[in-house]
């Protein structure tokens, strides 16, 4: 097997995920600055914030639709474009209202990006590889949150015009995968079912493991001959993708009503709010960042080895005991030194290694070929939703109730997850997409 060049275009589409972690995590850095030199309320603000979330649900539920109709490399091909015009445009907006419109352009890049980067990854990987490759998304995802927390911290708040710095320097890596999607081949799924060129789905499958190709492209056209090449969206809602559709709906809804990006967007607040000062929040949101990029990688080596289903028992765990006791800390306003910063670390360790890990795999694992860009789009667009609506309320709720309620009920929602993880979830480990489509659909 070439696994070489099956991980450097993995890596390459990746960078989706690395654009989406930097540009969903440096307005941490500056929104409050932003609210003081506009004089935004806190609903404004949230509103602020949540721009680029619309646009990420509307680049999710709409993202499958060009994957289908043109394929998973031109549509990144502009997934990057519009990631570059969005950096571009935040950095020299003149006023809230045109911040907000280039917000809502990146948002876009990043919802379709959720969409088609997991998927192209999982249709070109080996199923004894699928976990950890496609899980180079979310790599990258904690890798881009880490860095723009770290260049917020370098760039820091002395000069009030910093933001710009900010949120500009997402065009740099963004240009980058302009460039670089250009090297990677078409995904020999979409190749083969849905353009019905089989020669060049051949010569790409060849090209990650010449003594597998054929026998793959011969169970693509096994399972095509099963149905229909294009389905359509009636038939996706159909009984038959029944099962699928409520794993990938609850798999994305845990995963935002965990709180995860309240604490990703309003970290440095949360710390302030505990009584840090300015700059210690910020240099504690990159302690966040290092120890979320830490636990994807623990994950990363475990997903393949032990399960989905084992990290996700693990994150699970551990996001009840660390909500249960941030919550508590805020009630009693026991909230002083390093408390709530050890807390929110153990919270963001069990995202990393259970939700953050598995989320993109699973959901681009349960779907049949036929469907999956309707299923990606599916669970990307649930947790763009869940996400868009806790990032806009969240300045509000917390001015409004505190701390503590807030995190309470992130903590109650994570018991349900574990009921979830216990009952419903499946394991997908090293079953081949095909197999897998016979087990989790009717018919």
């Amino acid at each position: 097997m070439q696994y070489q060049k099956v991980f450097f275009w993995s890596i390459t589409v990746a960078l989706g995920g690395f654009l989406f972690g930097l540009d969903t995590a440096v307005i941490s850095g500056c929104e409050r600055t932003i609210q003081a030199l506009w004089n935004l309320s806190d609903a404004m603000t949230g509103q602020l914030v949540a721009m680029a979330l619309y646009g990420t649900i509307l680049g999710a539920i709409f993202g499958g639709v060009p994957a289908e109709k043109i394929g998973r490399k031109n549509t990144l091909f502009w997934v990057a474009i519009f990631y570059l015009v969005s950096a571009v445009g935040c950095a020299f907006s003149p006023t809230a209202i045109w911040l907000m419109f280039f917000r809502l352009l990146g948002g876009l890049s990043v919802g379709a990006s959720s969409v088609v980067a997991p998927m192209y990854i999982a249709e070109i990987s080996p199923k004894e590889k699928r976990g950890r490759l496609t899980a180079l998304f979310q790599f990258n995802i904690v890798f881009g949150i880490l860095l723009a927390y770290f260049s917020n911290w370098l760039i820091g708040t002395d000069d009030p015009g910093n933001w710009r710095w900010m949120l500009g320097i997402v065009a740099f890596p963004s240009l980058l995968f302009v460039i670089l999607i250009v090297l990677v081949p078409e995904s020999p799924r979409w190749l083969a079912i849905k353009k019905g060129d089989r020669e060049e789905a051949l010569r790409i499958l060849k090209l990650i493991n010449p003594a597998t190709a054929q026998q793959s492209l011969d169970d693509m056209q096994a399972d095509d001959q099963d149905s229909p090449h294009t389905a359509s969206l009636s038939t996706f809602f159909s009984k038959k993708y029944q099962f699928p559709i409520w794993l990938a709906f609850l798999f994305a809804f845990f995963n935002q009503v965990s709180g995860i990006n309240a604490v990703i967007y309003y970290a440095p607040r949360i710390f302030e709010d505990a009584g840090l000062a300015a700059s210690s929040a910020l240099l504690s949101s990159v302690g966040i960042g290092l120890v979320n990029l830490l636990f994807t990688m623990l994950g990363l080596a475990w997903i393949d080895r032990f399960g989905r289903r084992f990290l996700m028992y693990i994150g699970s765990i551990g996001y009840i005991l660390s909500l249960s006791a941030v919550s508590i800390a805020f009630f009693t306003g026991h909230t002083g030194g390093l408390m709530i910063p050890v807390l929110l670390f153990v919270f963001i360790a069990s995202h990393a290694i259970g939700q953050g890990a598995v989320i993109w795999v699973f959901i681009s694992e349960i779907f049949p070929n036929q469907v999956r860009s309707y299923g990606n789009s599916l669970g990307s667009s649930t947790h763009w939703v869940f996400a868009a609506l806790i990032a806009a309320s969240f300045p509000w709720l917390a001015g409004r109730f505190g701390q503590g309620p807030i995190f309470g009920i992130f903590a109650v929602m994570m018991v349900f997850q574990l009921l979830f993880v216990w009952k419903m979830m499946p394991e997908t480990k090293g079953v081949s997409l095909e197999d897998l489509e016979k087990q989790l659909t009717k018919g």
